[in-house]
């Protein structure tokens, strides 16, 4: 399966998620604008078995396929690399680690400029649902206006 995170209607992360639980067999290579530091690690955690961002070039995904296809893992040597350094330091989880798909998925739509009612519509929700999970974000992030937590998700690159 060659998903992206950006789905009309939906996050693709909650729907790795559900692939997972209904084929767990399936490759899944996920290709998506969003840079791999901020969400390759929750795809892999989520079931991935690969992550490219859309600027890569066609060869790297062609192998990428490959790899995936023949039961392997895929990571760029970007990736590779950053995680390489990391594991020298103790982790310090992003603030939005601690956050659910669906909870990240109403951050980037909040970000953006979504209302609570337009956020509703396209998530198949109802407004006080996404009320609730706007306020667990701001809870989580320890941010109260949608200003702020526009402000977050373009400093971390959880959005264009």
């Amino acid at each position: 399966m060659l998903l992206n995170i950006n789905l009309p209607g939906g996050s693709g992360l909650e729907l790795l998620e559900r692939a997972r639980q209904l084929c767990p067999q399936t490759a899944v290579l996920v290709l998506s604008v969003y840079p791999e530091q901020e969400f390759a690690m929750r795809a892999f955690k989520l079931g991935a078995d690969g992550y490219l961002t859309k600027t890569s070039v066609a060869e790297e995904m062609f192998l990428a396929v490959r790899r995936v296809l023949a039961g392997g893992k895929y990571v760029s040597t970007a990736l590779a690399e950053h995680l390489a350094t990391t594991l020298g330091s103790p982790p310090m989880p992003a603030p939005h680690e601690a956050l659910s798909p669906r909870e990240l998925e109403v951050l980037r739509l909040v970000a953006v400029g979504r209302t609570v009612k337009d956020i509703a519509a396209t998530l198949l929700l109802s407004e006080k649902t996404i009320a609730t999970y706007r306020t667990r974000v701001s809870d989580k992030l320890g941010l109260q206006s949608n200003v702020e937590l526009a402000r977050y998700a373009l400093q971390n690159g959880l959005v264009d």
